[in-house]
């Protein structure tokens, strides 16, 4: 059947379906003539005139939001009004999509056409019920919302890209991108978009080299990538270095030892050379690349088999990488050479680029300098013991002083040699316990060498040159490598209290003389005592300051005065897990006990203390430390009323510019050590671009985002006692914006001027507020995409490009020419570039004729002009007809006056 024939059939549908009106066209099985009117207007389809899932589609004469896919089948039931008043007859539309949205007498609203999200995602109609032509009801509004379905494929914006990648770079840094877009609702995972690497060609080992990263397309190489992409090879030339078949002929000499007899044409080797050489040269690389990726982007996120995809080309070159560190060069101090001596040479991509040398520490000497070549040139000795190591940083610009090749660092080594002798100190004094057994150590000396420790130079021996008193001589020992000394016997104080030893350190150049002392001191047979053993109790609140000094504590030795047997150190042994104090060791065994943590009451509101006195040297033996070397202490921390504190880690947050209002980029925590109820607030958003739940301490973004308005912003976040404001912590929250690329390159100008009969190129400019990758470098054409025959289009640089004039009009005209310019993402529009082509005077300025210039004026100043005079014109009729009214006024009152007299 055809569609009318189904249309036709729908109202007996639908009777059939409710049994209404069927007993009265019941008849015999015999010849029969039937009237049948002309179908109502009630579309639906066959199935839906079933009666089946329409009830819910029925609903009261009031204002209504219905939702109804895009690409919906037509025609298609969307609601039925029913109003209270028998007498409707009839509805009326009114508003948006009266072509696709329609309405029957019976009140169905049904759609005419498909609709399309991407054309309208929703429609706000006016319905009017009727009685004849009188309105009886409404108007009602009805919204319909237009849902979208994954009906449009993602699409790149350009069928092919290209990249240039250099040799050796670094993997995961991106050197192209491509970029797809989807006319599917944003919102919705019918545009999120996922890219991914569908082939690389060629690929013989079966290893990738580069990768897509799947949210943003950025192309960069791999790990393997960054160490197997090899440039096809050529011959290097220098800066301004000839490049003809001569100089090709003098670089196949340098080459080839020894010369050849043989003339050039002759050499098959040389012949060889030439064409390979040649044949580089002319090749089209763009026609040619090194790699063609196959790249597929999917919407839905890539995560379901009705995935909607599209694919695109990128060729990449891989392009020789001249620009290497040559580091680490290593030079030996105090190095005789004539200076200024070249240590190293590096070489830009660019053989036109100029050299910078900067140092990257901030050094008062900085003895390097480059030369037009490249050459690294030190100008003086080194020397490692004020220097050992310097960081070059060398720049490769342009004209403009624009980088052609990013910042390399070359690090210089200074190699030491031995031109230091080994340093000791005046007098070394040790102390050792009389009685102690042979072999005890006595102490580890150790003397200094300048030279670099990781070298013989700095390789130290030890020796014991000779020994006061030398009654008992050979009474120690040193390790002729770790310097430490031992007794050979064992030491009595009735022999001598005092030993002077010369000790001898030598490295493989120089040598010198050490002086040591060892003090025969007392055996450690007394104990330290306090002189109380228990400090009582003391009171302290929380918030007592870190360093405060809690009570003084003493107690003494017997032993020899001024001997490690009779010197005391205090130690806290019990109670101080947390290590909120410390004690601070005196001279003449006193000490102080000290906070050295804050305090907090709700961890903890006591403490008691073991504090231990304890002699350098160790006791004698059979002795042992007793309570009477102890002492006690309690302390009771007293409650205060805190401030509220903060739980945050994170001070730096980084946001997408294009972060959607409401959206919560961070949630602060405090808590208050009282258990109080607290509150936040946030100050120093200058741009008004944040707010914060007072409650609960989420941050949402309060309004767009800008990140070419400020790129990085700081914030302060207030937590409160409600109760108690004054009671408050504060902590500065720290936001980066990311960029998106929302900008597009633009002309920083949009007239210049060219002298025809001394035609100059032209530089045209662009700048974008956007950030790199999304940025420079730019692409400069005409909005053609073809050549022109009058003017040609070159890019000088990232952002600038050269326009010159190959035909000259032969007399003054201006021309408009439409450049399309695009940042390194594809994103670009067309802009008027007005170019004046003139005579010029001999200071290359335009030349116009005397009399002419003081009334050629611009568009902009005649029409400004002209709206002045038509303004002024208004305001003269205005006040005119105002005065002629006044007059008749006044004329007419007059008569009324003479009337009544």
């Amino acid at each position: 059947m055809t569609p009318i024939v189904h249309l036709l059939l729908l109202p007996l549908l639908v009777s059939a379906a409710t049994g209404e009106g069927l007993q009265d066209k019941e008849g015999s099985f015999e010849n029969t003539t039937l009237d049948v009117a002309e179908a109502p207007p009630v579309p639906y389809p066959i199935h839906e005139a079933t009666g089946e899932g329409l009830q819910d589609k029925k609903g009261p004469f009031e204002n209504t939001a219905l939702d109804v896919a895009e690409a919906t089948p037509v025609p298609y039931p969307i609601h039925k009004f029913e109003v209270t008043d028998p007498g409707v007859d009839g509805f009326r539309l009114t508003g948006e999509g009266s072509e696709d949205v329609k309405i029957s007498s019976e009140g169905w609203l049904f759609l005419q056409h498909p609709l399309d999200w991407a054309r309208n995602d929703h429609y706000i109609i006016g319905v009017e019920a009727l009685k004849g032509n009188s309105v009886v009801d409404g108007p009602i509004y009805v919204t319909i919302n237009v849902l979208d379905i994954n009906n449009h494929a993602p699409a790149f914006n350009s069928s092919s890209y290209t990249g240039v990648v250099l040799e050796h770079s670094p993997a995961g840094v991106p050197f192209t991108r491509v970029f797809a877009s989807d006319l599917d609702d944003p919102a919705s995972p019918n545009a999120r978009l996922k890219y991914s690497l569908v082939s690389q060609i060629p690929n013989k080992h079966h290893i990738a080299l580069f990768q897509i990263n799947a949210d943003t397309g950025e192309i960069s190489t791999t790990a393997e990538g960054a160490q197997m992409l090899k440039a096809r090879e050529g011959i290097r030339y220098s800066r301004g270095e000839d490049q003809s078949i001569e100089a090709l002929k003098t670089k196949f000499d340098n080459f080839c030892s020894p010369v050849q007899s043989i003339p050039y044409e002759q050499n098959p080797f040389f012949t060889c050379v030439e064409r390979a050489e040649l044949r580089r040269r002319s090749i089209d690389r763009m026609e040619d690349p090194d790699y063609t990726l196959i790249v597929r982007v999917q919407d839905l996120g890539g995560e379901s088999s009705n995935s909607l995809s599209g694919s695109t080309y990128v060729n990449v070159i891989v392009k020789q990488n001249l620009w290497v560190s040559p580091g680490p060069i290593i030079i030996k101090e105090h190095l005789k050479e004539v200076y200024p001596h070249v240590i190293t040479q590096v070489q830009s991509n660019d053989p036109n680029a100029i050299y910078r040398l900067v140092q990257k520490e901030r050094v008062l000497n900085f003895p390097f300098r480059i030369s037009v070549d490249g050459e690294i040139e030190l100008t003086e000795e080194l020397d490692r013991e004020d220097k050992d190591m310097y960081i070059l940083v060398v720049f490769a610009e342009d004209q403009y002083g624009n980088q052609l090749d990013p910042p390399m660092e070359i690090q210089v080594v200074v190699q030491d040699v031995n031109d230091n002798a080994p340093e000791c100190e005046a007098e070394t004094v040790f102390e050792v316990q009389e009685d102690e057994p042979v072999g005890s150590l006595i102490g580890a000396f150790l003397a200094h060498d300048a030279d670099d420790t990781a070298t013989l130079n700095a390789q130290l021996t030890y020796s014991i040159v000779s020994q006061t008193p030398s009654a008992s001589a050979n009474a120690f020992s040193i390790d002729s490598m770790l310097g430490e000394i031992r007794s050979l016997q064992v030491l009595r104080r009735r022999d001598s209290k005092i030993y002077h030893l010369d000790v001898q350190v030598s490295d493989p150049v120089f040598s010198v003389q050490c002086k040591v002392v060892i003090k025969v001191i007392d055996v450690n047979n007394q104990l330290p005592l306090f002189e109380t053993n228990d400090y009582g109790s003391h009171s302290l609140a929380e918030d007592t300051p870190v360093g405060h000094t809690l009570l003084t504590i003493k107690a003494t030795d017997a032993d020899e005065a001024d001997s490690g047997s009779s010197k005391i150190e205090f130690h806290i042994s019990e109670g101080n897990e947390d290590g909120i104090f410390a004690v601070q060791t005196e001279e003449n065994g006193v000490g102080e006990l000290v906070i050295v943590k804050p305090l907090d009451f709700e961890t903890s509101s006591s403490y008691n203390l073991k504090i231990d006195a304890r002699n350098v040297e160790p006791l004698m033996k059979g002795l042992e430390y007793g309570k009477e070397s102890s002492a006690s202490v309690q302390l009771e921390v007293t409650d205060v009323d805190e401030a509220p504190e903060f739980s945050l880690d994170i001070l730096d947050v980084t946001v997408p510019e294009d972060i959607a209002k409401g959206t919560v980029v961070l949630k602060v925590e405090a808590n208050d050590p009282e258990g109080k109820d607290i509150s936040f607030k946030l100050d120093g958003d200058s741009q008004d671009w944040l707010e914060i739940d007072d409650a609960s301490g989420e941050i949402k973004t309060k309004n767009t985002l800008d990140r070419e308005t400020l790129e990085t912003f700081s914030v302060t976040v207030t937590a409160f006692e409600k109760n108690n404001p004054e009671k408050l912590s504060e902590r500065e929250l720290s936001f980066t914006l990311l960029d998106i690329n929302d900008n597009h390159p633009k002309l920083t100008e949009t007239y210049s001027f060219i002298c025809y009969n001394k035609p100059a190129p032209v530089l045209i400019k662009a700048e974008d507020a956007d950030a790199p990758p999304f940025s420079e470098p730019f692409t400069f054409a005409f909005n053609h995409g073809k050549k022109s025959p009058n003017w040609d289009l070159q890019t000088v640089d990232g952002s600038t490009a050269k326009l010159t004039l190959k035909k000259s009009p032969g007399a003054d005209k201006t021309f408009t020419l439409a450049i399309n310019i695009k940042d390194n993402a594809g994103l670009g529009v067309n802009q008027a570039l007005e170019v004046q082509v003139c005579n010029c005077t001999e200071l290359g300025y335009c030349y116009v004729e005397p009399g002419k210039h003081s009334f050629m004026l611009g568009m902009g100043a005649t029409i400004g002009i002209l709206v002045g005079i038509v303004g002024f014109c208004i305001i003269l009729f205005v006040i005119v007809i105002r005065r002629s009214g006044k007059k008749k006024q006044k004329t007419k009152k007059a008569e009324e006056q003479n009337a009544m007299l």
